[in-house]
């Protein structure tokens, strides 16, 4: 491995001698001790107890999604502008206000659906999630490198995931489930189109898109809002791969893009994002056919332009994978004043969704972890928990009082910066889809707009995708395709056919290349004599 070495380094300085968790000088770290030196092992052997206990707890649970990821640092840089007007009409943040001004953060990239160890040619929405440490504290901005999602409504979000997820009878991959779940989804045929195009698989981390997907608020300071929506444009271009392409690459690296974000940095090359910001009023817009809070719709860019906010460097790896990229927690209701909700349905689902998955993946005191604490003072009346290891503490306050209010010298509240935003409701509580759904004319758009190749692949991986899944599951996907574009739909239709007429069997266990494998290995395997 190249990694750096410290050849000047002393040998046994007193910093680097090995000791246990307590601080005991452990002289012996090759032998247990033992009942003479064949043994048997006694229980007071406190080293090797502690070692080991620690070592069994070593992994905390899996994120249920995006637990594949790579991570890194860096700095946002603001232009003090949104296009060429002063970005303080629009929004009062003060990490956007002054041209120059440069806040840390910190990005993790991740692949979705698959586990920790998965492949990263895999076919599967990228996570692109910044945490801005700012001067107001943290502002977490979490998105993926697509710029739509499949649903709409966060009850459908656990279905979702385990249809994407391997089938919980064989705990093998099948798209069938997938592509229920699209069948009796309309509004994913949009996002099932980028998905299965060469969209689906972006080439590295480094040259792909982010965007917040959902639709965010910016308010100003006399508390006015606009509707927003948050894109990352990468500098170094956009790259793309074939579901072939992609095969080649899975066949000798299954984690070459977190190889690649880390070598990059390392040379120097460091990797650049532009921010930029569609903004809209802050209403219903009727003009528009969809719903302007639809996280399944595109805000079409000839009406609302990008328009450049800042840009963001990553120039600094982490120092353990663990403690910065598997520990880093973030969550969409990280906001900082000037930045607020929409009325997203999606979005405000993931923002009691994400915090509270941190709390019980990392812990209640995720937040005293380096990678994830603010750069400000914390002071907070929050107290104990697993694993608290700081108290929010402020040497002027009284430590007796860890309440609100108080007249003894706790914590106050904070003066306001800026007019509140107060939105003004109106309306009967229901439980309704939105009007304009409108779920096939953007899926058509997209469709129409990529290139052959593009469209080839598409079809190509629809078809492989859909022949293995039930007659139903396909006359309906057919269907929706038709009625996002006559080609589109023709053109499945008929890959399908011809895809049918060729399979040898009927019933696929996973798909037909995963079930020709498992024949491969037991043809290729070579006899042995038991040993």
């Amino acid at each position: 491995m190249n990694q750096k070495q410290h050849s000047d380094a002393p040998e046994n300085r007193e910093e680097d001698v090995l000791t246990n968790r307590q601080g005991h000088k452990i002289t012996d770290n090759q032998n247990v001790r033992t009942v003479g030196n064949r043994g048997p092992m006694t229980l007071e052997n406190y080293h090797f107890l502690e070692k080991i206990s620690h070592f069994d707890r070593e992994r905390i649970p899996e994120r249920v999604v995006h637990a594949r990821g790579a991570g890194a640092y860096g700095y946002f840089e603001a232009y003090g502008k949104v296009g060429d007007e002063p970005v303080s009409k629009y929004t009062r943040a003060k990490l956007f206000q002054e041209a120059g001004k440069k806040t840390p953060v910190f990005v993790r990239f991740s692949t979705v659906t698959g586990a920790r160890e998965s492949s990263e040619t895999a076919r599967d929405p990228r996570g692109f999630a910044v945490k801005f440490y700012t001067e107001d504290g943290n502002w977490d901005l979490v998105g993926n490198n697509l710029k739509i999602f499949f649903i709409r409504d966060p009850l459908k979000f656990p279905d979702m995931v385990h249809a994407f997820k391997p089938d919980p009878v064989n705990n093998l991959m099948h798209p069938e489930g997938m592509f229920d779940f699209f069948s009796k989804s309309p509004e994913s045929i949009h996002m099932a189109t980028f998905l299965h195009s060469p969209w689906g698989i972006p080439a590295n981390y480094r040259q792909m898109q982010g965007s917040g997907v959902n639709t965010y608020k910016w308010v100003n300071k006399e508390g006015e809002a606009v509707l927003v929506k948050y894109h990352w444009e990468p500098k170094q271009g956009i790259k793309n791969l074939t579901q072939a392409e992609a095969e080649k690459i899975q066949a000798t690296n299954v984690a070459h893009a977190t190889q690649d974000l880390y070598e990059a940095i390392e040379r120097g090359d460091y990797p650049e994002w532009e921010l930029c910001m569609q903004i809209m009023s802050d209403d219903e817009h009727p003009e528009l056919d969809f719903d302007p809070l639809d996280p399944t719709k595109l805000w079409p860019q000839d009406q609302f332009p990008f328009l450049p906010v800042g840009r963001m460097v990553l120039d600094r790896n982490p120092v353990n994978y663990f403690a910065e990229v598997e520990q880093a927690a973030f969550g969409t209701g990280v906001l900082v004043d000037g930045l607020d909700f929409s009325d997203d349905k999606l979005l405000q689902g993931r923002t009691f969704s994400y915090s509270d998955t941190q709390r019980y993946r990392v812990g209640s005191n995720y937040l005293q972890l380096p990678v994830n604490a603010p750069k400000t003072k914390v002071r907070t009346n929050q107290s104990d928990g697993q694993m608290a290891y700081s108290v929010d503490f402020a040497s002027e306050s009284n430590p007796h009082v860890n309440y609100e209010p108080t007249n003894l010298g706790g914590f106050a509240e904070a003066e306001k910066e800026g007019k509140d935003h107060e939105p003004h409701y109106n309306d009967r509580l229901v439980r309704q889809k939105i009007e304009r759904a409108n779920d096939y004319k953007q899926a058509g758009e997209t469709y129409r707009n990529f290139e052959d190749w593009e469209k080839d692949d598409l079809i190509n991986n629809l078809v492989n995708a859909l022949k293995v899944c039930a007659p139903i599951i396909q006359e309906k996907m057919i269907e929706h395709f038709t009625k996002a574009d006559e080609e589109y739909g023709r053109r499945v239709k008929e890959g399908l056919a011809n895809a049918l007429e060729e399979m040898e069997q009927e019933n696929v266990t996973s798909s037909p290349r995963a079930d020709e494998a498992v024949k491969k290995a037991e043809d290729m395997g070579h006899d042995a004599e038991p040993y």
